[in-house]
């Protein structure tokens, strides 16, 4: 049965727990970074940063409201990078879990191409290997049969992880009760996404790449359907040159 997480921002405190578990686990070297104004540390997702929690303030009259978001891949349910790849293998969703997996075989992929799929602005380059990473959704350890990193350090409760069903149903429930202090508050892109964002104000008050934009499209598609339409002819030709 396919996974999902849930990330309830009203909850996160910004202990960047689950940004260091990550980290840890995966046993990535520090990253140098220079002081830029913000609390935010590293600036941004690197090779050696799969999750990142944002900072984001926003002065309201007199007050300064902090807005926390910590950023990962969304593991796609119709992921567009996948559906973009043209290397075999390279990009693949695991079907225990819908996990969006990339490989070694990403070194082949055009970056730019992978890059610019994503409505998230997940994927990075390493640039001695070429190969292009992200968040695997830490699938040595779910088929272990233990939570991945960033859930089970987080101290506040805000992560919760398990079948996808139940976490939609624990979204949905959650909402609702946040919505009795929060009127905004929201679910970002549930249907399409295995990482479902619960925030309580406009999603772009905590990251420009929060939720998929699909703002050049027609009102009518979804950005699913808007990409699956702009690839499926490259797809196609792709394929029959290979063949």
């Amino acid at each position: 049965m396919p996974k999902a997480i849930l990330i309830d921002t009203t909850r996160c405190t910004a202990c960047r727990g689950c940004q260091v578990g990550c980290k840890e686990w995966k046993n990535f070297p520090a990253v140098p970074t220079k002081q830029q104004g913000s609390h935010q540390n590293p600036p941004d997702l690197t090779q050696y940063n799969f999750k990142l929690v944002r900072f984001s303030e926003h002065l309201d009259g007199d007050t300064v409201q902090w807005y926390f978001f910590p950023d990962a891949c969304r593991h796609c349910v119709d992921a567009p990078c996948k559906n973009v790849s043209t290397v075999e293998g390279a990009i693949v969703q695991d079907k225990a879990t819908g996990a969006i997996l990339y490989t070694e075989k990403t070194a082949k992929e055009d970056f730019k191409t992978i890059k610019d799929s994503c409505p998230y602005d997940i994927p990075r380059q390493d640039p001695k290997t070429k190969q292009i990473v992200k968040c695997d959704m830490c699938i040595d350890r779910v088929q272990a049969n233990l939570l991945p990193m960033c859930v089970k350090s987080c101290a506040m409760g805000a992560m919760s992880f398990g079948e996808r069903a139940d976490i939609l149903k624990q979204a949905g429930e959650r909402l609702e009760a946040v919505k009795k202090e929060f009127p905004k508050a929201s679910l970002l892109n549930k249907d399409d996404v295995s990482v479902i964002y619960l925030v309580a104000d406009t999603p772009a008050k905590y990251h420009k790449f929060a939720v998929a934009d699909a703002s050049d499209a027609d009102p009518r598609m979804s950005r699913k359907d808007m990409l699956a339409g702009a690839v499926a002819p490259l797809r196609k030709l792709f394929d029959s040159l290979q063949g």
